[in-house]
C-alpha cells in the first residue's frame, strides 16, 4: 500500500527547497525562484495566530509572496487563511502506481535516463519555462536522480526528471513539445522512468499534477496510476 505520508515526503525530498526555516508552528521554504512548491510554508502541527504572522513576515523577508500549502488535515489553517483573505490556487492531485504497473518496459532506444542533463534536455525544458532556477532544484535533489530524454524517430521528443526517496520515486518536469504530443511520448517517458526507478530501489512511481491539467491526468490514468492524494495552495 502506498501511504500518503510517504508521497508527501518523497515530493519534498525529490524537489527540495534551497533552505527550510522553522517559524513557530510552520516550515518556511526558500525557493530561489524554483516555483511555488519550494517557496511555500507548511504547517508542522499546533500553531497560533502569532506563528502565522511570523511565517508571513519570514516569507516577505525572503522576497517571496506569502503562500501556504494546504494538505489533508490542514482544515483549521485553510479556514484561518481564508479569513485573512487568502485565495485557493493550483489544486493538485497526486497520482501513483506500483512499479510493475508500468510494464512492459519501452524500447531503450525510445527513452534513456542520464545525469547530468544533456544540452538538448536543458533546451527542451527551457522551451517550457523550466530554466536555471528549476534546474537548481533538480541538482539539489539527492541521488538517485535522472533526467529521462525521449526520442521519436531521430528527433528528441520529450523529457522528465525523476528521483527516488526511500522506496518512492517522484516524476517532475514532464515536458512533451506540442508537435510531439498524442504520439505516446509521455507514456514512454513514464514507463522508462519507472524502469529506472525500480532499478534504483523504488517500489512505486508518483507524480503531482494540477486538477486543471486534464490531458496529463488522462495520461496518468491510462497507465494505471490512481489519484491517491491532493493538496492546494493559499495565496494572499
Amino acid at each position: 500500500m502506498i501511504l500518503l505520508s510517504d508521497l508527501f515526503a518523497a515530493n519534498e525530498a525529490t524537489w527540495p527547497a534551497g533552505h527550510r526555516h522553522g517559524v513557530g508552528g510552520f516550515t518556511v521554504r526558500e525557493g530561489g525562484g524554483g516555483g511555488r512548491r519550494v517557496s511555500c510554508a507548511t504547517c508542522d502541527g499546533d500553531w497560533t495566530e502569532d506563528h502565522l504572522d511570523r511565517a508571513e513576515a519570514a516569507m516577505a523577508g525572503l522576497g517571496q509572496p506569502p503562500q501556504f500549502m494546504i494538505r489533508p488535515g490542514d482544515e483549521r489553517l485553510d479556514a484561518g487563511l481564508a479569513q485573512r483573505g487568502y485565495r485557493v490556487v493550483d489544486p493538485t492531485v497526486i497520482y501513483a502506481a506500483p512499479i510493475p504497473a508500468f510494464e512492459p518496459a519501452p524500447d531503450p532506444m525510445t527513452a534513456f535516463p542520464h545525469w547530468p542533463p544533456l544540452a538538448i534536455t536543458r533546451t527542451l525544458w527551457a522551451g517550457a519555462g523550466i530554466g536555471p532556477a528549476r534546474l537548481a532544484v533538480m541538482h539539489r535533489a539527492p541521488a538517485p536522480r535522472a533526467a529521462v530524454l525521449g526520442r521519436s524517430g531521430d528527433r528528441p521528443a520529450g523529457v522528465a526528471f525523476v528521483a527516488v526517496h526511500d522506496t518512492t520515486a517522484m516524476l517532475h518536469a514532464l515536458v512533451v513539445p506540442e508537435p510531439m504530443r498524442r504520439a505516446g511520448v509521455g507514456g514512454t517517458l513514464l514507463r522508462r522512468a519507472a524502469v529506472w526507478a525500480g532499478e534504483n530501489g523504488a517500489l512505486a512511481l508518483a507524480v503531482a499534477v494540477t486538477e486543471a491539467n486534464a490531458p496529463a491526468r488522462a495520461l496518468y490514468s491510462s497507465l494505471g496510476m490512481k489519484a491517491v492524494g491532493q493538496y492546494c495552495y493559499r495565496v494572499k
